[in-house]
């Protein structure tokens, strides 16, 4: 391949890498993990802490943050190649496998900080009714702060039943990844 032609693949492979990163500042990511992921699957391969520090300029502690992130959000893991004493990550390669990790795991988090806070939220409001000698507008009060709690415990249920249908990959059945496949609509060419 004559420089040229490398430089203008190299180019365009940056470009996919950047427009990775800043997609995943939508999903509430950071741009470094975007970058990181972004690097690895163009490069088609796993990749060494090393690896991702040479290529990314950034240190290799720095690396190691990035990709236990990366493993904790579902959208990397750690390989072993044979005969090789360092540890490679590789990536998913299916985008939409993707979505759906980032989607999931970023709503599980907030379902699961949520429900803690709605225990015990509810626990202290139910022994203060249980407690009694409250005023009627206290007792009114404290009765619509629960049936408020009820209802976010209903979302956050809906929620959870929300990433089952992605997780299951039911949502593919109902929004095929192809459009062209029943249920799906075409593209506008």
């Amino acid at each position: 391949m004559d420089d040229k032609i490398r430089h203008e693949v190299e180019q365009a492979q940056t470009q996919i890498i950047e427009k990775i990163a800043d997609n995943m500042r939508s999903f509430g990511t950071s741009t470094t993990v975007g970058r990181v992921l972004g690097i690895i699957y163009m490069n088609r391969a796993p990749m060494t802490l090393d690896e991702l520090s040479k290529e990314t300029g950034m240190s290799k502690t720095r690396m190691s943050q990035v990709v236990r992130e990366m493993i904790d959000l579902d959208i990397a893991e750690r390989t072993f190649q044979l005969g090789g004493r360092k540890d490679y990550y590789q990536v998913e390669q299916d985008y939409y496998q993707t979505f759906v990790s980032l989607f999931t795991s970023n709503w599980r988090q907030a379902i699961n900080k949520s429900r803690q806070f709605e225990q015990n939220l509810k626990n202290r409001l139910e022994q203060v009714l249980a407690a009694g000698e409250l005023a009627k507008e206290e007792e009114e009060q404290i009765n619509e702060l629960l049936r408020e709690i009820y209802e976010w415990m209903e979302y956050y249920d809906w929620i959870h039943r929300l990433i089952q249908f992605f997780e299951s990959g039911e949502v593919f059945e109902h929004v095929p990844k192809n459009p062209n496949e029943k249920g799906g609509t075409p593209r506008n060419e």
